[in-house]
């Protein structure tokens, strides 16, 4: 026998728990030697001061859980934090290495908070694009979506808390959200709203939330085939916890797949007397438990334990600069007529307008994930420190209630830059895509006066333009953070040339939506429809043949790229390869977000074309790279309801590469 191979035989005799068994056999080891008090102790949660705590069994080497929110940062008015960039933001950049960047250092501020449960990430589709929670989505593309939430819960966990994917499932509108029935069918499930949370299952997510709605007439965190489809389809291994009092009953949850009742256990309470009376098997019990354990021992809780504290200062210069990063990653290039943009740095008369560029900046959405910035800088405030020593530039400011004001200041000037914006929150849908208060009046009075008027929208989602033909460069900057001045300038002169994506498709009308009905949004009787099924975002675009205003994957940048040279090779059983050449073909370094569309044969009754692969890749001017997808017998497969399982789909196939939904360059032909 090798001598290498003894050692490591002898260790692992020594050192059987830390080194050789699994997190699983670690739990099950450690659950032998609970009580049945010890083991209800930890399936539901206890005041303290985090928003969620399970209290430690100092006896047995337990330590306690703190659970925080959220998505954008340590929220629930906790100080001395970071505030991000929203989910959305991120995800615009259409960037998964960023992500995995951005989720580590949410993390770790969480981390040195002592938090050891992060609240986090939220991925329900953008199915309602007034969606008052959308800010916290990851867009409206169930692939998008996968790719991304992979790599936010290897971020997140690279850093020794466990991750929580929220909210399971069909929890894609705000209002009445607490009794509404999302009525779904399965194949649109598997296909639409259960991918991205499968992909946090193959990613190792430890955590799962369960909504609030009903789903096809059951609660969430007591939906015996939704709960069913994650443990027993998907493979989670993790636990499900539920959303804050969205816990309905006792005995049924527990036999669904509830693995724990917070914030406390108004419920759970009753597990005992549940158990007692052979209600609730003692296995039920047993496999909660040991879920929380196995998630524990796999995040490392027990060998490396968070030793932070709540009121610890966790703000960094390292921190700060991703933020910053993040946020101009994010911002969107959505038009830039005459090559506008980028600004000069010198000889400029610059007439700045709007509230959201000065006194109150739009950086955040609102609710449990809220988090309270250290000091944020403006638009405005940016701009005046950039040119204190540099260039021959002149600033002048107006705001938002003043528009004879921004309008001379507009006339004056050689270029405007107004700011607009609208936010939402938790707990209630925006009641429409308008922007509030009047700026749409603003942005046309000022372009009136001004040919070269630039628009930046801070918005947690769509919005409408009604002066999107008269405007010639429009931004989307989201819901920035903290560093939003220092981001939004840095695009606007050229520092940082924009490569941000649209996650969801902006709508040209209120009503050019998949959702015209009341029956599908906000629903009739406590009852939503999602008839549209597989019609989500650009799909039913693509299908009803309508133009939005501007489509899903759009953004433009400052540079060009061209697309040539496409290669198709391969088999559906060993893996289909499309590969091609991307060349920056303008005059500075850019980034290129290659997106990949399958179009399936007719009789798979499936969209017109569904996004397959994205690929980031950064060139220098004249520089050329090969990308190359991966394609496997998934991407081919629809969901079969008669098996309740994947299906090939044989026929021929349609590769459509490009840099949008609508921005196809080439095209080739794969047969299955």
């Amino acid at each position: 026998m090798h001598s290498g191979f003894v050692r490591i035989f002898v260790i692992c005799l020594v050192f059987v728990g830390a080194f050789c068994q699994t997190p699983y056999q670690r739990a099950k080891q450690l659950l032998a030697k609970m009580s049945q008090e010890d083991k209800l102790r930890m399936v539901h949660g206890v005041k303290g001061s985090y928003v969620g705590n399970v209290p430690a069994n100092e006896a047995l080497g337990i330590p306690a859980l703190h659970l925080q929110d959220g998505p954008q940062g340590v929220g629930d008015e906790v100080h001395l934090v970071t505030a991000w960039p929203s989910a959305l933001t991120a995800v615009a950049s259409f960037d998964a290495a960023l992500m995995q960047s951005y989720a580590a250092g949410l993390a770790a501020e969480q981390r040195d908070k002592g938090t050891n449960i992060m609240l986090g990430p939220m991925v329900n589709i953008a199915r309602v694009a007034r969606g008052g929670r959308n800010f916290e989505s990851f867009g409206e593309d169930p692939f998008l979506a996968s790719q991304m939430v992979a790599a936010s819960v290897q971020g997140i966990q690279s850093q020794g808390i466990i991750a929580t994917v929220k909210h399971f499932v069909d929890n894609n509108q705000e209002d009445n959200r607490h009794l509404v029935s999302a009525n779904v069918g399965e194949r649109t499930q598997w296909e639409i709203y259960y991918p991205a949370f499968e992909a946090a299952v193959n990613a190792g997510v430890g955590a799962v939330m369960c909504s609030y709605n009903r789903i096809n007439d059951s609660y969430a965190c007591q939906n015996k085939n939704t709960l069913s489809d994650l443990k027993d389809r998907m493979g989670f291994q993790g636990f499900v916890m539920s959303d804050w009092l969205a816990t309905h009953s006792c005995i049924e949850a527990a036999n669904a797949g509830l693995d724990l009742e917070m914030p406390l256990g108004a419920w759970f309470a009753g597990l005992r007397a549940a158990i007692d009376a052979g209600l609730v098997p003692q296995a039920r019990l047993d496999d909660m438990v040991t879920r929380i354990l196995t998630s524990m021992f796999a995040a490392g809780l027990f060998d490396h334990p968070p030793v932070g504290n709540i009121t610890a200062n966790v703000e960094s210069p390292a921190h700060a600069e991703l933020a910053y990063e993040v946020a101009a990653a994010g911002t969107v290039l959505l038009k830039n007529d005459g090559q506008l943009l980028p600004l000069a740095n010198r000889n400029l008369k610059i007439a700045v307008i709007g509230d959201d560029a000065s006194a109150s900046p739009t950086i955040s959405g609102h609710g449990s994930g809220y988090v309270i910035p250290p000091y944020v800088i403006s638009p405005l405030e940016a701009m005046q420190q950039r040119f204190v020593t540099q260039g021959n530039v002149t600033l002048t400011y107006a705001n938002s209630s003043s528009v004879a004001a921004a309008v001379a200041n507009a006339k004056a000037a050689d270029v405007a830059l107004v700011f607009v914006a609208c936010d939402s929150m938790e707990g209630f849908d925006r009641k429409s895509l308008e922007l509030p208060n009047n700026q749409d009046a603003l942005i046309a009075a000022v372009v009136a006066a001004q040919a070269k008027t630039v628009v930046v929208i801070h918005s947690p989602g769509a919005v409408l333009m009604p002066w999107e033909a008269s405007v010639p460069a429009i931004l989307e900057a989201w819901l920035p953070g903290q560093m939003d001045g220092d981001a939004i300038t840095a695009v606007l002169f050229g520092d940082i040339n924009p490569s941000g994506r649209l996650p969801m498709t902006f709508p040209l009308t209120e009503d050019q939506t998949p959702l015209n009905t009341t029956r599908q949004y906000p629903g009739e009787f406590g009852n939503t429809y999602y008839t549209e099924e597989l019609l989500v975002g650009y799909r039913w675009y693509d299908a009803a043949g309508v133009e939005p205003l501007f489509p899903f994957g759009h953004g433009l940048s400052y540079t060009t790229f061209a697309y040539s040279n496409l290669t198709i090779s391969g088999t559906v059983s060993s893996n289909v390869t499309v590969s091609l050449a991307v060349s920056n073909t303008g005059s500075r370094l850019g980034k290129e977000a290659v997106q990949l569309y399958l179009a399936f044969p007719a009789s798979a009754g499936e969209p017109p074309k569904g996004l397959r692969g994205l690929l980031s890749v950064e060139l220098d001017a004249g520089v050329n790279a090969t990308v190359t997808f991966v394609l496997g017998a998934r991407d081919f497969s629809v969901w079969d309801v008669s098996r309740h399982d994947w299906t090939v789909v044989s026929g021929s196939f349609s590769a459509l590469i490009g840099a949008s939904s609508r921005d196809i360059r080439l095209t080739g032909s794969i047969q299955v």
